[in-house]
Order: structure tokens, then C-alpha cells, then sequence
């Protein structure tokens, strides 16, 4: 006869079984998702401080800065 499997609830206290590198290992997986699943439902929101375009036009300006700091110094 075999024991029907448990759910992690189900055992007493002091009785619970070891966590296995598995078990650790797909909680991480699982908060991993968890927070991309939340980041963009953040993104998908458009809430967003700064307007992309504007944060685009900054990082070109200090590339063309440090090209002309390289090339022309």
C-alpha cells in the first residue's frame, strides 16, 4: 500500500519534510515569473514619468557628446 501524496499544509508541525534543490529551485523560477508578470502589467499600464521619446532624445544627446569628446578633442 502507498501513501497518498500530502500537500505542504497537510503535514503536522515538526514534521514537514526537507525542502529539496528542486522544490527551492521552482519557487525561484516561479517568483521570477511572478515579478515579469508584474512588470508588465506595469509597462502595459503607460503610467510612466518620463515619455520614451524624451528619454531617447537624452541618451542620444550624450552619445553624440561622447563621440565628439573622442573624435574632435
Amino acid at each position: 500500500m502507498t501513501n497518498p501524496a500530502r500537500e505542504p499544509d497537510q503535514y503536522p508541525p515538526g514534521q514537514q519534510p526537507e525542502r529539496t534543490t528542486e522544490d527551492v529551485r521552482w519557487g525561484r523560477v516561479e517568483r521570477r515569473r511572478e515579478k515579469i508578470r508584474d512588470q508588465v502589467r506595469e509597462a502595459r499600464h503607460g503610467d510612466h514619468k518620463v515619455p520614451t521619446w524624451l528619454m531617447a532624445t537624452i541618451l542620444g544627446l550624450i552619445l553624440l557628446g561622447w563621440l565628439y569628446l573622442i573624435f574632435f578633442d
